[in-house]
């Protein structure tokens, strides 16, 4: 009867009593020449047998149904198959006589009832090993993450310390996700930018090109760097040292949303977006106009800006950017605060912040009950979940929520304690542009600088008979 020899060691296989191919390819050769068995191919595979779908194990049935041979040779059921649909394979080809023979060095196989009987059991036995494998190292996992350790591989400026088993902090790489987060957070920096700064300090991909810009929008939008692990779906806090403050975070969060944002087109018009039209009501839209000059013989750009129409029809003429901008100015100087009063505001705002700093304990205390309570919703929904009486996706769902308004609180917490009082800096702020807003407004700016002032100063503007005229927010409006 003629054989086939079929070897098989996966390379993500662990155990190591299963031998190496070469090994196995000895053992089989001997084993035959010692029974006296004819063997008319060797068959060598590099692959798993969890699942199904091992191109040279597909092979080999194939010779078989042709009648190349009638057996097979291998060093243990296992190698042939470790889940249920190869393995029925066998005994199929068995049962309907295509298949006359195995043969293994370490079991027993006659083509009986019996035998076959027994190779089932050898079948069952090694799927059940890969199953109780893979579920020991699920749980495992799970375990970890829910007392705060990340079981994966550690993200850039991390690593797995082998003997605690926990991730540390790797001091050399963490300067430069530090600085790589402050660089994106300053702005006008793209995904690219921040690729090619890694690839400079070293950060590259196994073949040394800079990382993928998917690669550079992950690490920059990973929660993990804050203290947040999210694994299979849920969240959950980690033990891990951070070195990224939530304030750096949320400010690279921000220019992400800019960058992922729609683009409006290829020219970026500084006054689009602010301005109505009074007569009909549609937005003011910005357009180039080009000029041929015959005497010079060049070609020339000028911005105008006009009704879109786009709600009815209007008789609304375009005005030029510069004369939009001069109108700008205009305002601005009108609303800007004398100079004189100055002093006596900083005063005023001096005595608020004493009487907000007695309340800021006061709101600590409550969002800290808050907290409190949050927690005591997670402990009794994972209690509800343990006994059954909540369904896996309703948990995780409900878990999810509650973990979301947690962080949310804490972000509260930690942001009144660095902060305070959520109106006064702001309101510092505007009273800040509002004394300087008259020296913006002479001073050379260029229009993108205007349509940011333009934002400070009014909610909305209209235009009519090419006539700019504001409609100041009610908080201007009581200054």
């Amino acid at each position: 009867m003629k054989y086939i020899a079929y070897c098989r060691k996966s390379t993500d296989e662990k155990d190591k009593q299963v031998l190496s191919i070469d090994q196995q390819l000895a053992e089989l050769t001997e084993f035959a020449k010692r029974e006296k068995l004819e063997i008319v191919n060797f068959v060598v595979e590099a692959k798993t047998a969890k699942t199904p779908g091992r191109e040279k194990f597909a092979e080999v049935l194939k010779l078989i149904e042709r009648g190349v041979a009638h057996g097979i040779l291998s060093w243990h059921p296992d190698r042939l198959a470790r889940n249920s649909i190869d393995g029925g394979k066998i005994i199929y080809l068995l049962d309907i006589g295509k298949l006359h023979d195995l043969k293994f060095p370490t079991f027993w196989f006659d083509n009986t009832p019996q035998g076959k009987f027994m190779l089932n059991i050898a079948f069952g036995q090694s799927k059940y090993y890969v199953d109780n494998l893979s579920e020991n190292v699920v749980r495992g996992m799970r375990y970890k993450v829910k007392n705060g350790i990340w079981p994966v591989r550690a993200p850039l400026g991390y690593f797995n310390e082998p003997k605690l088993r926990t991730i540390e902090v790797n001091h050399e790489k963490e300067k430069i996700v530090k600085k790589a987060f402050q660089l994106f957070a300053e702005g006008n920096k793209s995904f690219t930018d921040i690729s090619n700064f890694l690839h400079k300090n070293g950060v590259a991909r196994r073949n040394g090109k800079p990382v993928k810009l998917e690669f550079a929008k992950r690490m920059l939008s990973n929660r993990f760097y804050v203290g947040i692990m999210k694994y299979a779906g849920e969240y959950y806090e980690g033990k891990h040292k951070t070195f990224i403050t939530r304030e750096l975070f949320d400010k690279a969060q921000k220019e992400i949303g800019k960058i992922l944002k729609p683009k409006q087109g290829k020219h970026n018009f500084a006054f689009c977006g602010l301005i109505k039209c009074r007569e009909c009501g549609a937005s003011i839209t910005g357009e180039i106009h080009k000029k041929y000059y015959e005497r010079t013989d060049r070609t020339a750009d000028y911005i105008y800006y006009r009704c879109t129409k786009k709600i009815k029809p209007c008789s609304q003429k375009p005005i030029t950017k510069d004369y939009l901008e001069e109108q700008i100015r205009l305002i601005a100087k009108s609303v800007s605060l004398p100079l004189e009063w100055e002093k006596e505001w900083q005063g005023l705002l001096s005595e608020d912040e004493k009487l907000e700093s007695v309340s800021i304990d006061q709101n600590i205390g409550r969002l800290e009950l808050e907290l409190q309570q949050l927690d005591e919703k997670l402990n009794k929904l994972l209690d509800g979940y343990l006994e059954g009486v909540i369904e896996s996706e309703t948990y995780k769902t409900k878990k999810n929520e509650l973990f979301e308004e947690k962080v949310k609180v804490q972000e509260d917490i930690s942001r009144i304690k660095s902060e305070g009082s959520s109106w006064l800096e702001p309101f510092k702020e505007f009273t800040d542009s509002a004394f300087s807003v008259s020296k913006i407004a002479r001073a050379k700016n260029t229009s993108q600088d205007l349509g940011n002032l333009a934002k400070t100063v009014g909610s909305n503007f209209f235009l009519e008979n090419r006539l700019l005229s504001p409609t100041f927010s009610d908080f201007q409006k009581g200054l």
